[in-house]
């Protein structure tokens, strides 16, 4: 026999119809547990928006201190540097190299520069393999401690037959493309390299533009 719609509901664990309080308490708390599921849900929703929204941010923002790969002719531009061209030195990139930006500078101070980034690798568009060379024409040693933003000195190594001080802050997080650098003098002119990439890379660099200073010179340059 079924049962009739307006009829008191019976409750197994009270073995007898339940009360209108009850019937009323009933229906109060499983409105409470859907509306509680439904906040639970469209929190959920909500949160997974975000996060999707935060990935594409994270996937398509470029960080602007990380350097792009976008091969440039350091020599070409130097040479079409005109009257101070010749005092321009472009090292001989090693195999496997690249460079993404090559420009010449004239800062407030006077001091004009000819700088070149460096890409060592196919990974350093992540930023690690990255080198920034400088050439200061007729700088002085404000000028480097100010690009070096007043870093000390932590050590000096000869590289092709010259000594370079070094600035090596690579345990510092925050330290970016001055993580790691070397400076030396050719005659007026500072040579700063700075940037992520290994020690031996700046190595490699350095020699192969001190190399570059001496076939420019003509008169071995590269030493005092």
């Amino acid at each position: 026999m079924a049962r009739r719609d307006d009829a008191p509901r019976v409750v197994a664990e009270l073995g007898r119809p339940e009360t209108p309080e009850e019937t009323a308490a009933r229906k109060a708390e499983n409105s409470r547990k859907h509306r509680a599921n439904q906040t639970l849900f469209n929190l959920l929703i909500a949160t997974g928006t975000s996060l999707a929204v935060v990935l594409v941010l994270v996937l398509v923002v470029v960080r602007p201190d990380l350097p792009q790969r976008e091969n440039v002719d350091p020599a070409a531009i130097a040479a079409a540097a005109g009257e101070i061209s010749g005092d321009l030195t472009v090292a001989e990139l090693p195999e496997g190299w690249a460079a993404n930006r090559a420009d010449i500078r004239t800062g407030r101070d006077g001091v004009t520069t000819w700088y070149v980034g460096y890409l060592t690798d196919e990974d350093a568009v992540l930023g690690d393999g990255f080198i920034g060379a400088t050439q200061a024409l007729d700088a002085n040693e404000t000028w480097v401690a100010v690009q070096l933003e007043l870093q000390p000195a932590t050590g000096v190594t000869t590289i092709g037959g010259r000594e370079w001080t070094v600035y090596d802050d690579r345990e510092d997080p925050d330290a970016g493309n001055l993580a790691y650098s070397l400076v030396t003098w050719v005659g007026p002119d500072a040579y700063v390299l700075s940037g992520r990439a290994e020690p031996e890379e700046f190595e490699q660099l350095a020699a192969a533009m001190l190399a570059a200073a001496t076939d420019r010179s003509g008169q071995g340059e590269g030493s005092e």
